[in-house]
């Protein structure tokens, strides 16, 4: 069964960046489109990001679009999402998710959640 655990949250400034991470374990994660989702408090788990299993296809929802950038290294089972030029919106926790990942990306066909990372944007 595949796990996903995703690292690299934290607290930035405005206008800072961070790397996500979602490394998998008990299968290969080439097999799998992979999506980051996010949640802040109060609100749904809303989709940020897609990319295919061998990267030929790239999604982001709008409020993201040319400040984050997905990316994948199948040899080392993990998925990036580089975030650039954050906003105190972009604060939420951070999902990485695999199997039933599409664009539109719907939450409830997702099979695999890892735990979530945190991510604070804040002066």
């Amino acid at each position: 069964q595949l796990q996903l655990v995703e690292s690299g949250g934290g607290l930035v400034q405005p206008g800072g960046s961070l790397r996500l991470s979602c490394t998998a374990s008990g299968e290969t994660l080439a097999a799998y489109n992979v999506g980051w989702f996010r949640q802040a408090p109060g609100k749904d788990r809303e989709a940020v990001s897609y990319i295919s299993r061998f990267a030929v296809s790239t999604n982001y929802t709008d409020s993201v679009k040319g400040r984050f950038s997905i990316s994948r290294d199948n040899a080392k089972n993990t998925v990036y999402l580089q975030m650039n030029s954050l906003k105190p919106e972009d604060a939420a926790v951070y999902y990485c998710a695999a199997g039933g990942v599409t664009w539109p990306a719907n939450r409830n066909q997702v099979v695999y959640w890892g735990q979530g990372t945190q991510v604070i944007v804040s002066s």
